[in-house]
């Protein structure tokens, strides 16, 4: 007795419609995704307790923000390198490294960046650090 052979359907996964799901939601992605630069950082001071600083001469002050985001003297800098924040501080300070420097750094910033612009300001030679806070809020 002889019997018919079934014919094998294809057994395998057709991926054409994925690649198109997935190019859909790229081209979705691309077209629906707003592109803004912030100009202005927001900064949250850390709290500490202590007497506020009356001395307001010429300075130079580093602000970090909570992405940890440099800013020299209300300049934001291109990137977030040494090099670049050392370049900025010794055009800033016009190669005066006696002046005071501030370093103003939001409290949720990581402290990664907070070192990493503590160590551009001792390559450049600066010595009169501060790092700027606020007084804790009253608890009533």
């Amino acid at each position: 007795m002889r019997f018919r052979r079934q014919p094998r359907e294809f057994e395998g996964v057709n991926l054409t419609p994925l690649i198109d799901v997935v190019f859909l939601l790229l081209i979705f992605f691309m077209v629906s995704t707003t592109f803004t630069k912030e100009t202005h950082l927001s900064i949250d001071l850390p709290e500490a307790q202590g007497q506020p600083s009356t001395e307001r001469a010429e300075q130079v002050e580093i602000l970090i923000s909570a992405e940890g985001d440099y800013s020299v003297n209300g300049q934001s800098l291109v990137n977030n390198r040494t090099t670049t924040l050392r370049a900025a501080l010794d055009e800033v300070s016009g190669g005066d490294n006696q002046l005071p420097l501030v370093i103003t750094a939001d409290a949720k910033a990581p402290h990664e960046t907070v070192v990493r612009a503590m160590d551009a300001a001792g390559q450049s030679g600066f010595v009169h650090l501060s790092i700027s806070t606020r007084h804790p809020e009253a608890v009533e």
